[in-house]
């Protein structure tokens, strides 16, 4: 009796949980495997019920699941999904808090190709994967056979862009332009072409394409480097050619009580993040790359190393983040030691620093401020290492959190890098101080705020307030 009794309230149980599935949208047959999962959870706690668990054990456990290196990015979503169905069902108070949105992210690892991950050397590096990386029209197979058909080209222009430390997202971008310029031309072989080609290639992008302004001037700044730096034959003067229109479009910025609304509809490890990008006024790439040793208590400050262009700076650490900040690094540095204690805790070193200092990449002052939740493998080397949170998870969870706060404007990220120089030149800031916080090299990339300042439009009476 007691067997049939524990055997029908099992059934029922595992029905409703289904139920719950398939409103989540989770459909057959991939809703026999998050039972799988949520069964696999309950066997790992013999001796404890679902309510009695705590945020910590649970964390344990997905960390552990985490470190395993053959687990694909979409079965790791697959356990924490499972899993916070099963204390959604129960209702545990002890798990009413528990950051549910960081496990989710931190199923999509960093590529192997992510900036912040070690790349080939010059010696061995592949042919640039054109097609596979830029999409669109550039994405082409054609594209991508002409970077195996001149390898020699493309190896010399990302050879001349690592000596000068420029990012792989700009050897990504300039392989990717001289593929488009010689697919136009036919596939005739670069040095074949010249001035009169380029401004050819550039006229099809604006009459033709239609492209952005920007769009257009990052293709004529590519094939310039590449005539110049690459090739030795300067292009020289171009002459006139077709420009694309640059609209005159302002940076979208939210007031105060947006940004209060929108950091108050974020939690856990998200809402950390965009607070410290309002408080600071970081890139979202910036903010998480930082590593512990570049967060300063004591003095309230944050040091950006190699932030765009390759620049460091400083940004105030806002005395409101101290203590959730303090908070969330001792959870981060409780998994390092787990990770530790397991023979990892490698974190990927910039530059030639794993070499120069071979048990950095396990110190603590090292790791990453906001890592991810689970491990990911380097297929080059084979190493399993904790990179930094994937930054479409942010910004993803700042989409969600303009909607949620009631925001009708396309906010993102970078609006509250935006708001935060906005309203620091509302308090009477010198905008050259704003200028060093953001890191810009030019004043006048920092003035486009002082168009958006809402001093103009509130200094003038409407001619509509003055009629009887």
């Amino acid at each position: 009796m007691g067997e049939d009794y524990r055997s029908e309230r099992e059934r029922r149980f595992w029905d409703r949980y289904i139920g719950i599935l398939h409103k989540q949208g989770v459909k057959p047959p991939f809703d026999r495997w998050h039972v799988v999962r949520a069964e696999q959870f309950i066997r790992a706690f013999p001796d404890c019920k679902l309510a009695g668990h705590t945020p910590d054990s649970v964390s344990a456990y997905l960390a552990e699941v985490g470190r395993q290196p053959g687990l694909r990015d979409w079965q790791f979503r697959q356990v924490v999904l499972a899993t916070q169905i099963l204390f959604s069902m129960v209702e545990a108070e002890s798990m009413a808090g528990f950051d549910w949105g960081f496990w989710l992210d931190s199923a999509r690892a960093l590529p192997a190709r992510h900036d912040s991950v070690a790349r080939v050397p010059v010696a061995v590096a592949p042919v640039p994967e054109v097609g596979a990386e830029s999409g669109g029209e550039g994405g082409d197979p054609g594209c991508a056979r002409l970077a195996h058909r001149f390898p020699e080209a493309f190896s010399r222009l990302s050879g001349v862009l690592r000596a000068r430390h420029l990012s792989i997202r700009t050897e990504r971008t300039y392989s990717h332009w001289l593929c488009r310029f010689l697919a136009f031309h036919g596939g005739r072989a670069p040095e074949s072409l010249g001035a009169n080609e380029v401004v050819g290639f550039l006229q099809h992008l604006a009459v033709e394409r239609n492209v952005a302004a920007s769009t257009q001037n990052q293709a004529l700044n590519a094939l310039v480097f590449f005539y110049d730096q690459v090739l030795e034959c300067p292009l020289g003067e171009l002459g006139a050619f077709i420009r694309a229109k640059r609209p005159k479009s302002l940076p979208v910025v939210l007031s105060i009580s947006e940004v209060r609304r929108l950091l108050a509809a974020m939690t856990g490890v998200q809402g950390l993040i965009a607070a410290l990008l309002y408080g600071t006024g970081m890139r979202l790439l910036e903010c998480l790359r930082l590593r512990v040793q570049d967060v300063e208590f004591e003095r309230r400050l944050i040091m950006v190393r190699r932030g765009k262009g390759g620049k460091d700076r400083v940004v105030p650490l806002p005395d409101s983040l101290v203590e959730r900040l303090r908070a969330h690094l001792a959870e981060v540095r409780s998994l390092h030691e787990q990770d530790l204690a397991l023979g990892r805790g490698a974190v990927h070193l910039p530059d030639a620093l794993s070499v120069k200092y071979p048990h950095a990449a396990r110190e603590w002052g090292w790791q990453f401020v906001f890592p991810g939740g689970r491990l990911s493998v380097d297929p080059r080397s084979g190493v399993s290492r904790r990179h930094h949170l994937h930054e479409d998870s942010v910004q993803k969870a700042v989409r969600a959190g303009v909607m949620a706060a009631g925001i009708g404007r396309k906010a993102s990220c970078h609006s509250l890098r935006h708001s935060f120089a906005t309203h620091l030149l509302e308090r009477g800031q010198d905008i050259r101080t704003v200028q060093e916080l953001l890191g810009h090299s030019d004043v006048s990339t920092t003035m486009i705020y002082t168009h958006v300042l809402n001093r103009g439009g509130h200094a003038v009476l409407s001619p509509l307030d003055t009629l009887g």
